[in-house]
Order: structure tokens, then C-alpha cells, then sequence
């Protein structure tokens, strides 16, 4: 997918080559991890974020995927990366407590995957457009405005750090078809 609306990101806001970066394994559905409401980041975490960041950026890059957050790592932290790579230009985007402060009233309908939920797709529903405010890995303040995918993306990615998943904004027989899918998955990885 590409975005025409990605915005052009605070460069003291994204840690320098991501690309170098190891990366880090994924957790998957139905983790428990997955379904925990994060803890904010503080200033005693703020080594713990920076050393996080560009390992986070490299694993999204790796999966691939646009958006990537802590607790898809195992990580217990209000920390989430994106990049929607509009034409094919990295523009990384780190977001340190981030929080919704405003959605519009209109809605938009997008099909969402996850990368903690391999190869499942569905069409999900949010507010169009959402502002939000954010850290970047320094401390400082932020405040974005989005609209099309990036609105979905940078909801999808604060609903993880909720503990809450792409599935559940599905119905009740959608979401538990999925997860059973991946409870399979799960059972055939341990076998193999």
C-alpha cells in the first residue's frame, strides 16, 4: 500500500539506520502479551527506547510491515515505529506514549493485517482522520495530524499498546475464526 498523506517526520524523532539494526522476534496471536495494556514510558526508560527503536524499525522493515509496537516484541512499553514508505522512501516515525486527542466523526473502512497475526486480513472500521500527541525518543513533544492510512495505521498501532487487536473491532464470528486459525498455527509450529 501507499500513502500520498505521510507526513514528513521530525528527523531528531527516528533513530539513524534502522537497517543495521538486528532484529527482534515477533510475538504472536494468541499471546497474552498481545491483550496487556502498556506501561508509559519514563524518563528511566528513555535508554531502554533508544537502543529499542531502531531494532524495532529493522523488524518491521524485515517483516515487512508499516507499522510495528512494543508489545509485538515483548515489550511492555508505550512505544510503537511506522513507516508507510510513500514511494518507496523510508520516512520513520517513532512514537513514544502516543495518544489519540481528537478523531473525526466520519469513518473509513480499510482492510488491516498484522504482523502478530500472519496472513489474516479484514476490513475494519475507525474514525477517518485522528490527531495525536507523542514523545519522540528524546523526550520531546509532538502532535500529528492523519488522515487515510496513515489514521488506520497509527490506531491500529495505539490499540496494541491498549491491548487491543485488529480482531477484536470484527464480529464475534470473524474474530474467533481467526484466532482459531492462529491457535492452530500455533499447535502445528510446536509439532514441527
Amino acid at each position: 500500500m501507499t500513502a500520498e498523506l505521510a507526513p514528513t517526520p521530525n528527523p531528531s524523532a527516528a533513530p539513524a539506520a534502522p537497517e543495521a539494526a538486528e532484529t527482534l522476534p515477533l510475538v504472536l496471536a494468541p499471546d497474552p502479551r498481545l491483550k496487556t495494556k502498556t506501561k508509559p514510558v519514563t524518563e528511566s526508560d528513555r535508554a531502554t527506547v533508544r537502543a529499542l527503536a531502531p531494532r524495532m524499525l529493522a523488524t518491521m522493515y524485515a517483516a515487512p510491515g508499516i507499522g510495528l509496537a512494543a508489545p509485538q516484541i515483548g515489550v511492555n512499553l508505550r512505544l510503537a515505529v511506522i513507516d508507510l514508505q510513500a514511494e518507496d522512501q523510508k520516512a520513520p516515525i517513532v512514537l513514544v506514549n502516543p495518544r489519540i486527542t481528537a478523531a473525526s466523526q466520519e469513518e473509513a473502512t480499510r482492510e488491516e493485517g498484522c504482523l502478530s497475526i500472519p496472513g489474516q486480513y479484514a476490513d475494519v472500521t475507525r474514525p477517518a482522520s485522528v490527531t495525536v500527541t507523542y514523545e519522540d525518543v528524546d523526550g520531546e513533544s509532538h502532535s500529528l495530524e492523519a488522515e487515510g492510512l496513515l489514521a488506520t495505521c497509527l490506531q491500529h498501532e495505539i490499540d496494541h499498546l491498549d491491548g487491543i487487536l485488529f480482531t477484536d473491532h470484527l464480529s464475534a464470528l470473524k474474530r474467533n475464526m481467526i484466532m482459531r486459525k492462529m491457535v492452530k498455527e500455533k499447535r502445528l509450529r510446536k509439532q514441527g
